[in-house]
């Protein structure tokens, strides 16, 4: 439950961050200005977390080309790379910005984000060299010595494990189990290959962290003179090695102080207190300026070479609201900032609202909340105040201490209400305050601040003896950051105070120039847990935001407002009287401009130079309709525009086509004049070739007789015979009749030798069986000439037509040949259905399922028929073969095939007999009967008045 409640807070928030920047960027783009995102709140409330959703909320819906990629990506990964370098965990946040960080993500007129700049303020120095219990270093450290590479981690002198470095040790938490350093090294790894850092950028920045590393266990002992000396110098010779000094010029300087007198210059010895100082001293000043060139080296890759005007969206992430139980010089300096900023706030909405009401006479209902303490803090004054007492101090002659600061504190400041020490507060409250501290009440409640190191971390000075060593340093970094110039100037520095000072001065001037929004983070509890709530906290912070009064004052007030000119050149458009240019006052514009709009009285007012609208449904509805008729205009732009360039695209192409059509019709003329005179040539040739076609092959008709010969064989390829009984041929021009002979019998020769090879061996045997039914028939029975087309079949019955049990009788003989007969009886020449069956052996008259007769070729005597159309057979048997019953007369629709199968297969092709008037046939021992054989109108089969079987055909016509 508690994470499924974590994860919705955290949806929240980033719809919330996505919410205002959406609104941001799409004003930015509609108006053209510049816009800003201030977040605010306390540390740990999550603002560099908000800035990061911010951040991704651009890079992934912005329009975005190729060419642009690498922009987007730096100011992403700038993010993590700033962490890694200035932030770090203290009591109240894992990830603490000890840096403020202004960002400005600029945008082309598309919308398309090209570049960016950052400014950072105030890095926490005094952290690189000391850590309050439970805190860490800047990040970097730990990252460095988890994720880096062994031979890395060899080349800078390092080990892996953060207790072995004075500097990171203090805070006895080098290990959190809510920070990854080695997956938060691979990220800063990957930013820097895309940051665009060279391997030497890469080599010079790590040899700079390891030598903060090495500087923080260089140990000094005081000798028997008081001073302080190094006794194991490994550490200075690694730190020699990293930032490219002389060692022997390095432990100098961390042991001795030039002074310079006029013209003299003494070196004096340091003690062991002042060595140590030096010490971090310089551990500061390096890491503080690489941090500015870190910024430097990332403002570089994001700069954009493209002048043309843009617009930015500031991004303001800077440190929070911080209360430790013990404050120092930087937590004055961070509150200070947030106290400027509340201001700054307040003005912008509070009191600029009820002030811009005034002067545009607005009647409205005042809020009550504008007098109070949470509003007209006098900040500027008690803050100043401080710090020009706390450069008094640092500046003056004379020895100066914190303790006489803070009794200088209490001389000036002393009478202010909301300043207190131990000697002004009353009896309760000096029980909580130290004789070191003071008390000052905040916005966002009273801060207890110790002034030990207020000056020294004021003047934040470094030996000049050490400034000469940087200066000379091989370390590319380092010669960027510490210029040979510095020395040559002898004015003191500004301090810190001042610096700070000026930075926020300028940042406010920045932050005034940009249309903002807020962002206010509210911290749900101190212990850093998620899904828990503290009541009384978020009461507190949600009082001393003054939350209640800005909600307070926009429900009473206006929604929206803008200046008459502005309003009117944007929705101008919307009403037919102010468009496309409105000539009178811009104030009766608008006034003419909303009553055709059709706002209600309750929905707006009309100040002196601005209108202010209520309510934001009004503004949304008046958007939407000047979105809509943005987008006809712009058709109708649109539409105007294309027209114009398709006429002269029309134009263009009119005359194009004019003068192509002018050469094409040039050329066809003249290519038809070269027809043209060819077909002359042409017809001059053919005339004269024929006039001399008969005469030999000359020049004069050598053209036209292979124009003859190449015509004739081309349409004779469509005259080609395409079977060998196919007799036509194309007539020949005299010229060709010798070759068309040729020609004809090759083709002839060609389908001869076609129809032979496609022959097969049954068909062969057929035609075989057609040269002997020639053999015995041509010329002898009618209707041979007309079965010459009939072909011969191998069977004129199938085999299922034949009952199985003749089959299975017969089964040892193969069946060459079957046919349907009518047989006629030998004695009363009644017509019977038979089937004659012929195998290799014997022909069968079969009936149904039985075989009535079987006449072995050895007893076939022969074969009769008559030389008329009729289709009688009889088939003659032996009278001493007792088997048989007698000759056999059959009647069948294919006599001669039937006639020439028979006589095949027995082999008797000679014993076919082809009579004329009648013929004899036996029918049983000593008794023949006689079939007489006549012609008539039509054909009959009967018996006569003697007793004969007569046929009667009808006769063929000759």
């Amino acid at each position: 439950m508690d994470l499924q409640r974590s994860r919705w807070q955290q949806f929240t928030t980033t719809l919330l961050s996505y919410a205002i920047a959406d609104n941001a960027y799409r004003m930015m783009c509609s108006e053209l200005n510049n816009h800003l995102i201030l977040i605010s709140g306390e540390s740990g409330a999550g603002k560099t977390e908000a800035s990061k959703k911010i951040l991704q909320y651009f890079a992934v819906t912005c329009p975005m080309t190729e060419s642009l990629q690498t922009a987007r990506d730096r100011l992403l990964l700038s993010n993590p790379v700033l962490e890694a370098f200035g932030n770090a965990r203290t009591l109240w946040n894992d990830n603490s910005s000890r840096f403020g960080k202004y960002m400005d993500i600029q945008f082309d007129f598309k919308g398309i984000p090209v570049g960016g700049h950052i400014i950072s303020y105030l890095i926490e120095k005094s952290r690189v060299v000391y850590q309050n219990q439970g805190e860490r270093n800047f990040h970097i450290f730990y990252q460095l010595l988890e994720g880096g590479e062994e031979e890395l981690l060899a080349y800078l002198g390092l080990e892996r494990d953060p207790q072995l470095y004075k500097y990171l040790s203090q805070g006895h938490c080098a290990k959190e189990s809510s920070i990854n350093d080695k997956n938060d090294w691979k990220t800063v790894s990957n930013a820097f290959s895309v940051i665009d850092f060279t391997e030497d950028d890469l080599e010079n920045l790590f040899g700079i962290i390891a030598s903060v590393l090495h500087l923080g266990n260089v140990c000094f002992e005081e000798n028997h003179q008081g001073r302080a000396t190094v006794p194991h110098t490994h550490e200075i010779e690694w730190i020699a090695k990293l930032l490219g000094v002389h060692s022997s010029v390095l432990l100098e300087a961390l042991t001795h102080r030039k002074i310079e007198a006029k013209t003299e210059e003494v070196i004096c010895p340091l003690t062991l207190e002042l060595s140590v100082c030096a010490r971090d001293a310089m551990a500061k000043a390096v890491y503080g300026r690489t941090f500015t060139w870190l910024v430097n080296k990332i403002n570089s890759s994001l700069v954009n070479k493209d002048f043309t005007k843009k617009t930015v969206i500031g991004l303001l992430d800077i440190y929070g609201f911080e209360v430790f139980d013990k404050n120092g010089f930087e937590q004055f300096c961070i509150n200070y900032c947030n106290e400027k900023l509340q201001q700054l706030l307040i003005e912008r909405t509070l009191k600029a609202e009820q002030a811009e009401y005034e002067m545009e006479d607005i009647e409205w209902e005042p809020i009550q909340y504008f007098n109070n303490k949470i509003i007209c803090d006098l900040v500027e004054e008690r803050h100043k105040g401080i710090i020009s007492i706390l450069n008094e101090e640092c500046t003056r002659p004379g020895p100066a201490t914190d303790l006489s600061f803070l009794e200088k504190l209490e001389e000036k400041v002393g009478k202010h209400a909301h300043f207190q020490t131990r000697k002004l507060a009353g009896p309760k409250g000096r029980k909580r305050i130290g004789w070191m501290e003071f008390r000052l009440f905040h916005y966002a409640g009273e801060v207890t601040y110790c002034t030990k190191g207020f000056l020294e971390k004021n003047n934040d000075l470094l030996y000049r003896h050490l400034k000469e060593v940087l200066c000379r340093s091989k370390n590319s970094i380092l010669k960027e950051c510490f210029l040979v110039a510095e020395l040559e100037n002898r004015r003191r520095p500004p301090t810190v105070g001042t610096q700070f000072k000026n930075s926020l001065s300028s940042l406010l001037e920045i932050l005034i120039s940009k249309e903002p929004s807020y962002i206010r983070c509210i911290k749900p509890n101190e212990k850093k847990e998620p899904s828990q709530f503290d009541d009384f906290l978020i009461r507190h912070q949600v009082k001393y935001l003054g939350l209640m009064e800005h909600l307070r004052v926009r429900r009473a007030g206006f929604a929206y407002r803008r200046k008459y000119e502005h309003f009117l050149q944007r929705y101008k458009s919307l009403c037919p009287d102010t468009w496309p240019h409105w000539h009178g006052p811009p104030a009766e514009g608008v006034e003419r401009l909303i009553k055709y709009i059709g706002y209600k009285p309750e929905e707006y007012k009309l100040g002196r130079t601005k209108i202010f609208i209520r309510f934001p449904r009004t503004l949304f509805a008046t958007e939407d309709a000047f979105e809509f008729s943005k987008h006809q205009l712009v058709a109708r732009i649109q539409a105007t525009y294309k027209g114009c360039l398709e006429r002269r695209a029309y134009l263009k192409k009119r005359q194009a086509a004019i003068k192509l059509e002018a050469h094409w019709r040039g050329a066809l003329a003249r290519k038809e004049a070269r027809r043209r005179k060819w077909a002359v040539q042409i017809i001059r040739k053919f005339i004269a070739g024929f006039i001399n076609r008969n005469k030999p092959l000359c020049p004069e008709n050598e053209e036209f007789i292979v124009f003859v010969r190449k015509n004739y064989i081309l349409n004779l390829r469509y005259h080609v015979p395409k079977s060998v009984l196919d007799k036509s041929w194309l007539t020949p021009p005299g010229i060709l009749e010798n070759a068309s002979d040729l020609l004809r019998k090759m083709c002839m020769r060609n389908l001869v030798r076609k129809y032979c090879r496609g022959i097969t061996a049954e068909r062969k045997a057929l035609m075989r069986q057609k040269v002997v039914t020639s053999e015995i028939f041509r010329g002898k029975k009618e209707g041979y000439a007309e079965s010459l087309n009939q072909p011969f079949a191998n069977s004129r019955i199938d085999e299922g037509d034949i009952n199985p049990k003749v089959l299975q009788l017969i089964s040892h003989e193969k069946i060459q040949y079957g046919i349907p007969v009518i047989k006629y009886d030998r004695k009363g020449f009644k017509a019977r259905q038979r089937q004659l069956i012929l195998t290799h052996r014997a022909a069968y008259m079969v009936e149904l399922a039985k075989i009535k007769q079987k006449i072995e070729y050895a007893a076939l005597k022969g074969v009769s028929t008559s030389n008329l159309s009729d289709g009688i057979l009889v088939m003659h048997v032996s009278p001493e073969d007792n088997k048989q019953k007698g000759d056999a007369i059959l009647q069948c629709e294919h006599v001669f095939e039937a006639v020439t199968k028979l006589v095949v297969l027995a082999k008797k092709e000679n014993l076919v007999d082809i009579v004329q008037g009648s013929l004899q046939f036996y029918i049983s021992p000593g008794k023949e009967g006689t079939i007489v054989f006549d012609t008539g109108p039509e054909e009959q089969i009967y018996k006569d008045k003697n007793g004969q079987l007569t046929v009667v055909s009808v006769r063929m016509p000759s």
